[in-house]
């Protein structure tokens, strides 16, 4: 990887954690948990893209290992955020 495709990444790492923090932080606090819980939907994303990291093509060592380490944490995360949204819808059901 040359310093330029670095370069391009660490700016698009950058301008997306401000532009999330920026949009999360105006979000009322009525709909804070129905984002939330959408957004750990988005995780399946993560999943995909860490199998392809885990893959066997030409990959170091390292981003396979990288990979392994953001599927499980975003498996963690989905089936988290499943638990969580159904807990919460739980508790709009009637007795």
């Amino acid at each position: 990887m040359n310093a330029d495709s670095l370069l391009i990444l660490l700016y698009v790492l950058v301008l997306a954690s401000y532009l999330g923090f920026e949009l999360i932080s105006k979000v009322p606090p009525t709909l804070h948990t129905p984002l939330m819980s959408g957004s750990n939907a988005i995780s399946g994303i993560t999943i995909v893209g860490a199998l392809l990291a885990c893959n066997e093509m030409g990959y170091t060592t390292l981003s396979k290992w990288l990979g392994m380490g953001a599927l499980v944490l975003a498996s963690i995360n989905v089936v988290g955020g499943y638990a969580v949204t159904d807990r919460m819808l739980k508790m709009f059901k009637k007795k």
